[in-house]
């Protein structure tokens, strides 16, 4: 059972400000965050030179041990409502970071742009309706990129995946009642545009498979990832001791997908397992595979293969997905082999059933017929 305590620390003006303690801190299961102090917003005199000082701090002091006592016994029956009041006046950006860390770089990047927005400055309090509303047309029209794209404004789709982070922040938020009102009910996400996806046909894998690579471990993360559907970071994460044998004899993957932040399993082909070298009991299956490969290096491997299309390693996920679908792959087997959270997310891949159909169609032609009708 936590135990509350009244501390007493000076401050610059002199005078002694009143603080409660809570031992053990008390803990909020769905924001795992602790509390262990709270500001009673009083202060008494540290040295009371006459009677009306000396009455002030005991009177304040009488005060201070009436709320200690309220929330013992708010404690004792689990009514941990007064939280909200002290959470107001906190650091939405330090809350906002700590989700962030448990989660992945999109997280971080979509922290990045509402830091911006707020001037690096935002406490529960400030969060409002016409807030949230401000920061989205931010988002639409003023904000440009972090880091090395500072002068580019990114796609309306980026900041409609970052607005959608900030309002699972929120959620989040109220779900702790970090904040009174789920200002989630008034707000609606930024649309998102359709775009073309590219992907690699089946001649064009096979002549990327047999062209000439300056880093052999590119190669053959590229050659694994068009037949595991694996994003980069998950194969440059990927370990010896994540390859494993699945109830069927045949291997998979087990591991904790950076992206979603979930344990997956991953079942890969004895083909892509190829790709992975002889193997080892521990360490990464494709060391000294880095982000700088993505630039020149897997450019001149396209080139080499005489793949003209605009393709970045992501799109060997593409192709990996179009693959499964295009081999007649229901959407739900396809959507788990991704490690989509959501299956509508798979659906973006189910254009390449309506080529198909277009393909079938023009097939169904017969030689020397000829329609009577005028």
């Amino acid at each position: 059972m936590t135990s509350v305590y009244i501390r007493k620390r000076k401050g610059a003006d002199g005078k002694l400000h009143l603080y409660l303690d809570y031992y053990p801190a008390l803990f909020n299961p769905i924001t795992r965050t602790t509390r262990k102090h709270e500001s009673l917003k009083m202060y008494i005199y540290d040295d009371p030179k006459d009677d009306v000082e000396r009455n002030y701090n005991q009177e304040t002091l009488r005060l201070a041990e009436a709320v200690r006592c309220k929330r013992s016994i708010a404690i004792m029956k689990g009514e941990l409502d007064f939280i909200e009041e002290s959470f107001a006046k906190s650091d939405f950006l330090e809350f906002f970071s700590k989700l962030a860390e448990r989660h992945n770089d999109s997280w971080v990047q979509a922290l990045g742009y509402f830091s911006r927005f707020m001037n690096g400055k935002c406490r529960f309090e400030n969060l409002t309706v016409p807030l949230a509303e401000e920061y989205k047309e931010w988002l639409l029209k003023e904000c440009k990129g972090l880091g090395n794209h500072r002068k580019r404004k990114p796609s309306q789709n980026t900041v409609a995946k970052y607005y959608l982070v900030f309002r699972a922040v929120l959620k989040t938020a109220y779900k702790g009642k970090f904040i009174r009102e789920n200002i989630n009910d008034y707000l609606e996400n930024i649309p998102l545009k359709k775009t073309k996806r590219e992907f690699l046909t089946i001649d064009e894998i096979q002549a990327l498979s047999k062209a000439e690579c300056m880093y052999d471990v590119l190669k053959r993360a590229g050659m694994f990832s068009i037949l595991t559907g694996l994003r980069f970071s998950d194969v440059q994460s990927l370990r010896w001791e994540e390859i494993c044998k699945a109830p069927d004899g045949k291997p998979c993957i087990r591991k904790r997908i950076k992206k979603t932040d979930s344990e997956e399993t991953v079942y890969i082909s004895d083909q892509a397992l190829q790709y992975c070298g002889p193997r080892m009991k521990s360490g990464e299956v494709f060391e000294y595979l880095t982000k700088s490969m993505l630039q020149y290096p897997l450019k001149t491997w396209l080139k080499n293969a005489g793949i003209t299309k605009k393709i970045s390693f992501h799109c060997f996920r593409h192709t990996y997905a179009t693959l499964l679908i295009s081999s007649g792959v229901d959407i739900y087997t396809v959507s788990k082999q991704l490690t989509h959270t959501n299956v509508k997310t798979t659906e973006i891949y189910l254009h390449i059933v309506d080529n198909r159909k277009r393909i079938a169609a023009d097939a169904a032609v017969v030689e020397d017929i000829k329609c009577d009708v005028d």
